[in-house]
C-alpha cells in the first residue's frame, strides 16, 4: 500500500475505524462461513474485521503492511479480557502469532491455507488488485469463500464525501478519494472477482450511521493525519487548513450531525 501514513492505531479508529467495526459486524453473518473455520484478514489494520470474524467462531490470522498497526493489533489480542486464563497458557505453551507484517500481493501462507479470506477497507489501496486477488485465490481453500469491502468514497461515504467536495471546491487538484479509487464501485468489484474467476459473484451495499454531537467532533478526526483526507489536511498550511474548515463548518449542521457512510461489500467462492 502506498503514500498515506498508517502508523497510529487509536487515531485511525477515531477516524474511520470505528464505523468500519459497524460494516464488519453485518459483513462476517452474511459471508456464511461455517463456525470454526479459518479465516484470513488481508489488511487487517487495527482488526475491526479480524475481531468481527472471531466473535463469528472464526479461528483468525490477520495481516497487514504497517507495522505500527500489527504491534497494536497483536498488543490488543494479548489483554483480551475474553481470553480464559486456561487458554492463555496454552498460547502461551503453543506461541502461534495470529497477525503478521506483510503484503497483500506476495501473501506469507502456504496454498490452500484458508476457508475465508478476506479484506476490509484495504483492497483499494494495493497498487495492483489483481496481483492481491491473485494470491487472495491462492491462499483459499477449494469451496472457500473470498469477499471484502470498501468504502463508496465517490458518493455514498458522506464524512469522506463531505471533506472532499469542501477541498475541491478550494482546490481543484485536491486528490478527491472517489476519483482515486474507481475499484469501489459495485460494477468494478464484480469484474475484479468475476476475471479472477471466482463463481457466485454477489455485491451488496452495507449502510451505518456515523453520528457527531458538534462540529468539532465532525473535523477532530481529521487531524489526525491518518488516511487520505487527513494526510491531505495535514499538507496544507495553516491559512489553507482554516478556510476549509470553515467551508466544511458551512456545509453541515452546529450540531447533532447525522450522516451515512455506505460501504460496498464483493463475495465469491473458490471452484
Amino acid at each position: 500500500m502506498t503514500g498515506d501514513a498508517w502508523t497510529a492505531g487509536e487515531t485511525y479508529e477515531e477516524y474511520v475505524g470505528r464505523w468500519s467495526r459497524e460494516v464488519a459486524a453485518r459483513f462476517v453473518p452474511w459471508l456464511d462461513v461455517p463456525a470454526g473455520g479459518r479465516w484470513l484478514d488481508v489488511g487487517c489494520g487495527t482488526g475491526a474485521l479480524t475481531s468481527a470474524a472471531r466473535a463469528a467462531g472464526g479461528s483468525v490470522v490477520g495481516v497487514d503492511p504497517s507495522r505500527a498497526f500489527v504491534a497494536g493489533v497483536s498488543a490488543r489480542r494479548r489483554e483480551d479480557a475474553g481470553l480464559r486464563p486456561a487458554r492463555r497458557q496454552a498460547e502461551r505453551g503453543n506461541p502461534t502469532r495470529d497477525v503478521v507484517v506483510g503484503d497483500a500481493r506476495a501473501l506469507p501462507f502456504a496454498a490452500g491455507s484458508f476457508d475465508a479470506v478476506v479484506s476490509g477497507l484495504a483492497l483499494n489501496f494495493v497498487p495492483s488488485p489483481r496481483e492481491a486477488m491473485a494470491e487472495l485465490k491462492r491462499v483459499t481453500a477449494p469451496g472457500g469463500t473470498v469477499a471484502a469491502y470498501v468504502w463508496d468514497y465517490a458518493d455514498g461515504m458522506a464524512m469522506i464525501r463531505h471533506f472532499w467536495d469542501a477541498a475541491l471546491e478550494l482546490d481543484p487538484a485536491a486528490p478527491d478519494e472517489g476519483a482515486r479509487f474507481p475499484l469501489c464501485q459495485p460494477s468494478a468489484l464484480t469484474e475484479l472477482w468475476r476475471v479472477a474467476g471466482l463463481t457466485g459473484v454477489q455485491v451488496r451495499a452495507i449502510v451505518v450511521s456515523t453520528v457527531f454531537a458538534d462540529f468539532d467532533a465532525y473535523w477532530r478526526p481529521f487531524l489526525g493525519g491518518q488516511g487520505p483526507a487527513p494526510g491531505y489536511l495535514a499538507s496544507l498550511t495553516p491559512a489553507a487548513r482554516e478556510s476549509l474548515r470553515s467551508r466544511l463548518q458551512d456545509r453541515l449542521p452546529a450540531s447533532d450531525i447525522r450522516l451515512t457512510a455506505r460501504a460496498w461489500a464483493v463475495r465469491g467462492m473458490m471452484a
